[in-house]
């Protein structure tokens, strides 16, 4: 069965830093373009980066940009988030995705995504 989980979330105070992980049990990991999504509290799931398959292109929505990095290493079957000089407004749930476009470029929509992981909470205090 194909997974994405989720790992990393925490408490933060405003300033700090957490790395998020996402562990895939898909065998072509190394193929599928993937991406980070949030969503707040009464808030619709908005999309934060996106990287393609082999990892040397990124996209960013402009809120996260220059603070957040997103990466993978196919040979882990993992992808990261670091982020950085965290926000109360970075306050969510994140999500991991992939989409079986194999070979694919960077997608920001949440309909472009096939598998979803459950989602790993993020608080960041003032």
């Amino acid at each position: 069965q194909v997974q994405l989980v989720e790992s990393g979330g925490g408490l933060v105070q405003a300033g700090g830093s957490l790395r998020l992980s996402c562990t895939a049990s898909i065998r072509t990991f190394s193929t599928y373009p993937m991406g980070w999504f949030r969503q707040a509290p009464g808030k619709e799931r908005e999309f934060v980066a996106a990287v393609i398959w082999s990892g040397s292109s990124t996209a960013y929505a402009e809120s996260v940009k220059g603070r957040f990095t997103i990466s993978r290493d196919n040979a882990k079957n993992t992808m990261y988030l670091q982020m950085n000089n965290l926000k109360p407004e970075d306050t969510a749930v994140y999500y991991c995705a992939a989409a079986f476009a194999r070979f694919g470029g960077l997608l920001r929509l949440e309909r472009e995504y096939d598998i979803w992981g459950q989602g790993t909470q993020v608080t960041v205090s003032s």
